[in-house]
């Protein structure tokens, strides 16, 4: 039984990884998956720690791939993964806490699941373009422009992506 876990959790991750490096190469298609001004459509998946345990490790492989096949540079291969895997550990977290409530406490619980990964991104992502890529522009830009990316991927995708799941979870995640 414990190995049918473990190889159900290691092809969730592999699954979850594949899907964030296939939408991070569409959005790289239409120019938006790097650089100053990125909405990776992918950032939606920082929600599913909520859902599964496996996302978290299949998010942090799937930046790692989508960075390394974009033509990232190793820096941030490294940085930018590492953003996305604490911004996952702390969606992971919060998810514990949304189901230990119920109501309303939970309802905003569940509305905070991307902030990590925003957070996570608008603090580290700007000195990756300040010290990999050289981009003169001010670090409080950066982090802005990073954030509003963000946000409407990540906040605003993945919101809306956290309750469309949400009836179906059980059947999807077990």
């Amino acid at each position: 039984m414990k190995n049918k876990r473990t190889l159900f959790f290691i092809v969730q991750a592999g699954l979850i990884a594949a899907v964030y490096v296939a939408l991070t190469f569409i959005a790289a298609l239409a120019g938006l998956a790097s650089g100053v001004i990125q909405v990776r459509i992918s950032e939606a998946l920082c929600i599913l720690p909520f859902f599964t345990p496996a996302a978290i490790p299949g998010l942090f492989v799937g930046c790692a791939i989508a960075n390394l096949i974009t033509g990232c540079a190793p820096w941030d291969i490294l940085f930018g993964s590492l953003a996305t895997l604490l911004g996952a550990l702390g969606a992971y977290w919060i998810g514990r806490y949304i189901k230990k409530s119920t109501g309303k406490k939970a309802f905003f619980l569940k509305l905070s699941l991307p902030f990590p990964n925003l957070l996570t991104n608008i603090i580290i992502v700007p000195w990756v373009l300040r010290f990999v890529y050289g981009d003169t522009a001010a670090i409080w830009f950066l982090s802005l422009t990073v954030g509003i990316g963000e946000f409407i991927a990540g906040v605003g995708l993945g919101l809306i992506l956290l309750f469309a799941l949400e009836k179906r979870a059980h059947h999807i995640f077990r």
